[in-house]
């Protein structure tokens, strides 16, 4: 029997239809709903590891099978959506929320996500240095140069640098690397990735946070090299200090998503 095809008994809602529902919620951010399920569980399944609430199958919001490709990521899943109480809070669900796009986005549009991830890299935050002041410039040295000449060495993409805001095309022998790095991550991969990068700002960042070259938080910390020499002249604002602390909570749910895939 299908997870939309009824509960089995010819009246009530189906659970896993409505974790389908829930699941979509994880990705759009919807109202809360009512926790539906007592129990949760792994299956081993061909090609991967699935989700079930009381032993029906769930499926992503495109009705495909909510499936995992390593165990870890698996088990992880499940404390997710046990740890929901009487409301289901989808902005607690990182790690379904990557998997959902992981299958339902990535899978079906890798081509045109490369392509956007290397528009990304070829105007990277660590590229675009400052004119002035001294400190300033000595600190984006100090703290982005090892990771370009990590991105050199370890991706054989070699990162050109910039000052000011005008955009500078990195050269074809550097994109090709970045693109061959991009290309080489699975679909599961390449949506945490993708998420990294966006939230960070980098794409050089989020691939030394991918390959495990950099801990997140100094990932973290020198995506914010600008915006904390900012703090520093004028102070902190406590709106957007609330807004980072947000983002920041969202980057280590990307981070443990992309280490659960070892």
């Amino acid at each position: 029997m299908s997870a939309s095809s009824g509960n089995g008994h010819g009246h009530g809602p189906d659970p896993a239809e409505l974790a389908r529902k829930i699941s979509a919620q994880a990705v759009y951010d919807r109202p809360l709903a009512k926790r539906f399920y007592k129990s949760v569980s792994l299956q081993d399944q061909s090609g991967g590891f699935g989700l079930a609430l009381d032993e029906r199958p769930v499926k992503t919001p495109l009705k495909k099978a909510l499936r995992m490709p390593s165990r870890r990521l698996g088990e992880a899943v499940v404390r997710e959506w046990e740890r929901q109480e009487e409301h289901i809070d989808p902005g607690s669900m990182m790690l379904t929320k990557l998997c959902n796009t992981a299958l339902d986005r990535v899978g079906d549009d890798r081509s045109r996500i490369i392509d956007e991830i290397v528009d990304y890299a070829n105007a990277d935050l660590l590229c675009y240095r400052a004119e002035g002041p001294a400190k300033l410039v000595a600190r984006q040295c100090k703290h982005w140069d090892p990771v370009l000449k990590w991105a050199a060495e370890d991706l054989g993409a070699r990162f050109s640098m910039t000052t000011g805001i005008t955009h500078q095309s990195q050269s074809d022998a550097c994109l090709t690397a970045f693109r061959r790095f991009v290309e080489d991550l699975n679909d599961f991969a390449m949506a945490g990735y993708h998420n990294a990068m966006t939230i960070t700002g980098s794409a050089v960042l989020a691939a030394a946070a991918q390959r495990q070259h950099l801990p997140a938080e100094e990932v973290w910390s020198l995506a914010h090299v600008d915006e904390d020499w900012q703090i520093e002249q004028w102070g902190p604002d406590e709106e957007e200090a609330e807004r980072r602390s947000g983002r920041r909570a969202e980057f280590q749910g990307i981070i443990e998503f992309l280490m659960l895939l070892d």
